[in-house]
Formats: C-alpha cells, sequence, structure tokens
C-alpha cells in the first residue's frame, strides 16, 4: 500500500533519476553514440540501484538484514512505479495527434501510400515471424507461453511505452512472465536499431545509395533536435490569442485538460465495446475487449478532440510544443518506471526465448528493409525506408533520428510521408489496437488462426506493394515516353 505523499516523493526521485541521467550521458561518449534517451539511462540507473542488482550484492554480501538489502529506494516507492507505465502511457498517446493537421484519408494515401505499405509489411511480419518461432522453437524447446509469439511486434515496433502498458493485459491473461521480456526486448530493439541503422547509413553513404548527400555529422550534438517544430502563421498565432485573451489559466492546463479530455473519450469508447460484447459475441464465451488496455481508445479519443476543435475552429487553443512536452514527460515517466520495475530474475529465467525472439526481430526489420524498400520506394529508398526500420526496433523518435542521421535537411521529403504514415498505422499497430487485441485472440483462439490472420494481412500488404511497384513502374514508363 502507498498513500498521496509516497506519490508524490516517487515523482520527486523520477524527476531526480531524470537529471542524473542527462548528467552520465553528457560523460559517456558511448552513450552519446547509441543516441540513447536519458529516460533508458534513468531507468537503467534504478533498476541497478534497486533490489534486484544493489539489494542483491548487499544482501550477497552483508546479510538480508543490512542496510541497503532491499536497494535504495523503499518499497512504497517501487509499488507506485510499478503501477505508474499503464496509467501514463494513456496520457502518452492521447497526445499523439492533438494539434496534428489531420486530412483526409485519400490525400494522406497519395502522399505516403509506399510509407505505409512497408511500414505495415515490417509490423505484420513481427507478428509471423514470432508466431513461426513460437511454435517450432519456443514451445517445442523451452516450453513458452503461446502469447511470446506477441512479444517481438510489443516490444520492438511498440516500444518500452507500448510494453509497459500492456503488463496489465499480459498479467490478466496467465503470462506473468511477459511485461518484462516485452521491456528486455523493447530495450534491445531500441539499442540495435541505432546500432543497425547507423552501420547501415554508413554502409549506405559509401555504396552511394544517401542520394540526399548530407554534410558528413560527426558529433550527436550536431543533430537537430527531435522536439523541434515548424512556426506558425502569424494568422494561427492571432487566433490563439483572441481565444485566450481574459482566460485566467495557464495555456499549459488548458492542454492538458484536452489531454484529459481525449482520454475519457477513449474510456467512455472502450466501456461502449465493452457493454456491447457483453450483449453480443460475449455472450458465446469470447471475450476480447476485457483484456484490451485504455491506452489505444485514448488514441482515438485524441484523433476526435482534435476533429472537434478543427471544425469548431478552436484548434489553435492547442499549442504544439507544450503537447510535445506532456506527452514527452509521460513517456519519460512509462519508460523510467518500466525500466525500474523490470525482473531480471524473469529474463534469465526465460533466456533462451529471450535470445531468440532478439536475434529474430532484429533480422526481420534489417533483411526486409535490405530487399523490399529498393522495390516499393521509387526514389530515395534508402531515405525512406530508414525511419521506418528505426521505428519498427524502437521507437518514432528512433524513425526521426535516423531519418535525419542520413537526410537533415529533408531534401528526399521522406519526413512528410513518415509523419502522414502515423494516421494509417498508429491506430492499428505499433501500440494500437491489434497490438492491445492479439494477446487475448492468441489466448482465445490458439496460434494458428492468428497466423493465418497475420500472414493474410502481411501477404495483403506484400500485394499492395507490387501493384504500387508496378503502378510506378508504368508512370515511369509514360514520363520516359513523354520526354
Amino acid at each position: 500500500m502507498f498513500n498521496l505523499r509516497d506519490v508524490f516523493f516517487a515523482f520527486i526521485t523520477i524527476a531526480i533519476l531524470v537529471l542524473v541521467g542527462r548528467y552520465i550521458k553528457q560523460k559517456s561518449p558511448w552513450i552519446q553514440r547509441l543516441y540513447l534517451p536519458e529516460s533508458i539511462v534513468a531507468g537503467v540507473l534504478a533498476l541497478l540501484l534497486g533490489p534486484q542488482v544493489l539489494g542483491a550484492i548487499v544482501s550477497a554480501l552483508a546479510g538480508p538484514d543490512a542496510p541497503l538489502a532491499q536497494g535504495t529506494f523503499p518499497e512504497a516507492m517501487r509499488t507506485v512505479w510499478s503501477q505508474s507505465p499503464s496509467i501514463f502511457i494513456n496520457i502518452v498517446f492521447a497526445a499523439l495527434f492533438l494539434g496534428e493537421t489531420i486530412p483526409g484519408p485519400r490525400e494522406i494515401w497519395r502522399k505516403a501510400a509506399p510509407q505505409v505499405v512497408f511500414g505495415q509489411t515490417l509490423a505484420w511480419g513481427q507478428y509471423v515471424i514470432g508466431i513461426l518461432a513460437t511454435l517450432l522453437i519456443l514451445i517445442p524447446l523451452f516450453g513458452a507461453n503461446p502469447i511470446a509469439s506477441c512479444l517481438i511486434e510489443i516490444g520492438f515496433e511498440g516500444g518500452h511505452g507500448t510494453a509497459g502498458g500492456m503488463a496489465d493485459t499480459l498479467r490478466s491473461l496467465g503470462f506473468d512472465d511477459g511485461p518484462d521480456l516485452a521491456l528486455g526486448l523493447a530495450t534491445v530493439g531500441i539499442v540495435s536499431g541505432i546500432v543497425c541503422g547507423t552501420a547501415l547509413a554508413d554502409w549506405a553513404r559509401r555504396k552511394g545509395y544517401i542520394r540526399s548527400m548530407p554534410q558528413t555529422v560527426e558529433d550527436p550534438g550536431e543533430f537537430p533536435e527531435l522536439t523541434e517544430s515548424e512556426p506558425e502563421p502569424p494568422e494561427f498565432q492571432r487566433r490563439r490569442a483572441r481565444l485566450m485573451h481574459n482566460l485566467l489559466i495557464d495555456p499549459l492546463s488548458i492542454n492538458f485538460g484536452l489531454v484529459g479530455l481525449a482520454v475519457a473519450i477513449g474510456w467512455l469508447i472502450l466501456e461502449g465495446l465493452k457493454l456491447l460484447e457483453a450483449a453480443t459475441w460475449g455472450q458465446t464465451g469470447f471475450e476480447i475487449m476485457s483484456f484490451v488496455p485504455l491506452f489505444p481508445m485514448a488514441l482515438i479519443g485524441g484523433i476526435i478532440v482534435q476533429l472537434v476543435l478543427e471544425r469548431l475552429r478552436l484548434h489553435p487553443l492547442v499549442i504544439k510544443p507544450l503537447m510535445k512536452s506532456i506527452a514527452g514527460v509521460s513517456l519519460d515517466v512509462v519508460v523510467i518506471t518500466a525500466l525500474a520495475s523490470i525482473s531480471l530474475t524473469v529474463i534469465g529465467g526465460n533466456l533462451g526465448t529471450f535470445l531468440t525472439l532478439s536475434v529474430l526481430g532484429i533480422l526481420w526489420n534489417v533483411l526486409i528493409f535490405l530487399w523490399f524498400a529498393p522495390r516499393i520506394f521509387p526514389d530515395y529508398w534508402f531515405e525512406k525506408g530508414i525511419g521506418d526500420m528505426g521505428q519498427s526496433m524502437g521507437v518514432t523518435a528512433t524513425g526521426i533520428l535516423l531519418l535525419r542521421m542520413v537526410d537533415p535537411d529533408n531534401r528526399s521529403g521522406a519526413f512528410e510521408s513518415f509523419a502522414y504514415k502515423q494516421l494509417f498505422f498508429e491506430p492499428i499497430v505499433g501500440g494500437g489496437l491489434f497490438t492491445a487485441a492479439a494477446p487475448a485472440l492468441v489466448n482465445q483462439f490458439g496460434l494458428i488462426p492468428v497466423l493465418l490472420l497475420t500472414g493474410g494481412l502481411l501477404l495483403f500488404w506484400l500485394v499492395a506493394g507490387y501493384l504500387l511497384i508496378k503502378q510506378h513502374r508504368r508512370q515511369r514508363r509514360r514520363e520516359i515516353t513523354h520526354v
């Protein structure tokens, strides 16, 4: 049990850990070369200072009753941290599309069709690879839980936030080791994504595959910040000033209120779907909505709030830098508390499963990038593909980082198509509805039906890519004929 004072000091400690993580990163060139976020450094530090590392060492040397035998942090604080990821991930997803211009589906598809096909192919392939590995390796050799088949997509495509947010769902389905394995895979994914992406970028420069020809960057500090925003038009700023006039409330409070409204709408959608399930297919014994977490619905709630604000011409109330800061702080809390709560004992006890999923996940992402990206993208294939590969192995920020490594001036136009792709991508996979539902589907129907479903979707996107490739070739032939 814990009280409000415990919660207060738990998050004060997180704030201090962030500062220490920043200091460690600033003093560690190898951490800078890996571009690891300060939140990961802080989370690992909290894990090292907890009962599993520092506490275990002190207990082994001085006995279980010695000072620090349970680590640096009291039990109440660790309890607060263990419950934080599944709460704060809702804020991250609710804020994802707030402040973003949401064009029509046809316009998005026209600009980002190859990006959508490539990203979806990576995501559905992670399910197919995970299910095949579980059927052929993990269950026969290690007796793994069938839901382990979903962990590559949860950890790699979803990242630390999704892995932390899915913890309660995995436990409710009887997969108690799942949250720790998912967080471990997310850590492997983000590190391997940056390492593989950096190595591939160096290889592509030497081969001449990077057509945008950026200047060589030696110092990590030369990269633009990931939180940079485009300047707002003066008319947009004037309209916001009129809306804010005489309001005795801080703009941050308004934006946080909009996030809260998005979460509330998401909760209403989820509860409505639960009632619908109970009145219809749930009576047959098939339940899925009771295992779906709130955060994918919070994302839909954010889209609804943004569309309503645009319809009412109130969208200037959303200040994008503030919204990114709200989401950024929440994501830092998710990552730090999730890593601080990870069980090293669980990973060690499932090392065969963990290593198998890690290796296969890395191989799938890298190989499909090298094979499919040159074919699906009519131009600037490396620049446009590397962002999706980075996202599929870590988080969206990893994809953006790799994009800026190879195309800092956005000469390829990859940033726009990468951003538009998210509207077709995030609501479904990478932490979306299917990510949330997949463990329940495996638990309810078994691996083979879910393999047929995900394999069919993978085939669908590969066929869609083949049709796009043919369309691009016809357009090129017509252009050459006209010339």
